[in-house]
This record gives structure tokens, C-alpha cells and sequence, in this order.
């Protein structure tokens, strides 16, 4: 049986970081959810509010034997904008900033070091703000917000601001998709 790891990334709305990583080859299961708050159990009105302290996130199941967590960083710097600090887009708040959860020392030295080499290069023009955090208790969404590009795909937001990252992922990592 093979040994399956997880990755946690906050990059904005959770419905975006799940569409994204359900795409690619390797990844087994990906849960919408809550990290790094003080509450326990929020709701997504509590997340949304502001107040928990909570990220929206997805937890990534993967088989690094098919795709690294180097991989995934990779996937996770490109189809987001790691420069602007708790916001993506028109979704600002604390809840939807640029976070890495790493789950051991591993994910953190990697996470780490390619932010480093990012901010090195300039590659995003302006400075990576994204956090790099131990990973907390990861609270699972409400089932409504399960799979929801797919179960949604005709919702304004989904058309909008979804599946244009969607779209990207398959043509930037075209040779990393199932």
C-alpha cells in the first residue's frame, strides 16, 4: 500500500485551491476547510466574518511517489498571487491569504527555501508575502463546499474567477493533469 501524504495551502477562496489541485495526477483527495484560527469548529459565516483567525485552505492528499511536494509548491505559486497580503482578488480578509500549513520539517524547509528563491529572482515583481506556518487542526468545510466548482460550474464566481485558474493549470502543467 502506498504512503500517501498531505499538503494544506491557503490561496484565497478554498473553492479555487480544490478546482485547481483535483486536477492534477497524483493527488488522491482534496477537502475544502479552516486552518490556523483560535476557534474551534468555525462555520464558514464564522471564517468569513473575519474573526476566527481561520484561512480558508484545502487539504491535498497526495502520492509523492507520483508528484513531489516540491510539485505541488509549484502549482500552488503559479495559479495564485503570492504577493498581496490577505486577499486574492475581490476576497480580502485574513481568511483568504497566501499560506503554506507544512505537516513536517520537510515541507517546511522546501516551502521556505522556494520563497526565498522567488523574492530572490523577483519573480513575481513584487515581494512573496505568502506565510509559512505548522500546520494546525484542520476543520472540514460544510458539505456545500465540497467539489463545489464542479458541482457549480454555471455559479457566477465559478465562471469568473474558478475556472480561469482552472483553465491555467491545464495548460501551464498540462503534463502533470489526470
Amino acid at each position: 500500500m502506498k504512503k500517501l501524504e498531505q499538503a494544506v495551502f491557503g490561496a484565497g477562496c478554498f473553492w479555487c485551491i480544490e478546482a485547481v489541485f483535483q486536477q492534477i495526477n497524483g493527488v488522491s483527495k482534496v477537502e475544502s476547510g479552516y486552518m490556523g484560527g483560535q476557534i474551534k469548529n468555525p462555520t464558514y459565516r464564522e471564517v468569513c466574518g473575519g474573526r476566527t483567525g481561520h484561512a480558508e485552505v484545502a487539504r491535498i492528499e497526495f502520492d509523492p511517489t507520483m508528484i513531489s511536494f516540491k510539485e505541488l509548491l509549484e502549482i500552488f505559486w503559479k495559479t495564485h498571487d503570492p504577493t498581496t497580503l490577505n486577499r486574492q482578488g475581490a476576497d480580502v480578509g485574513t481568511q483568504y491569504r497566501s499560506v503554506i500549513f507544512y505537516t513536517n520539517q520537510s515541507q517546511k524547509e522546501l516551502a521556505t527555501s522556494y520563497k526565498l528563491q522567488l523574492n530572490a529572482e523577483n519573480a513575481f515583481g513584487n515581494p512573496v508575502v505568502t506565510e509559512i506556518s505548522p500546520a494546525s487542526e484542520f476543520y472540514v468545510a460544510e458539505g456545500v463546499h465540497q467539489n463545489y466548482y464542479n458541482d457549480n460550474k454555471e455559479q457566477p464566481y465559478c465562471t469568473f474567477v474558478v475556472k480561469p485558474k482552472v483553465d491555467k493549470v491545464k495548460k501551464v502543467f498540462a503534463d502533470k493533469i489526470k
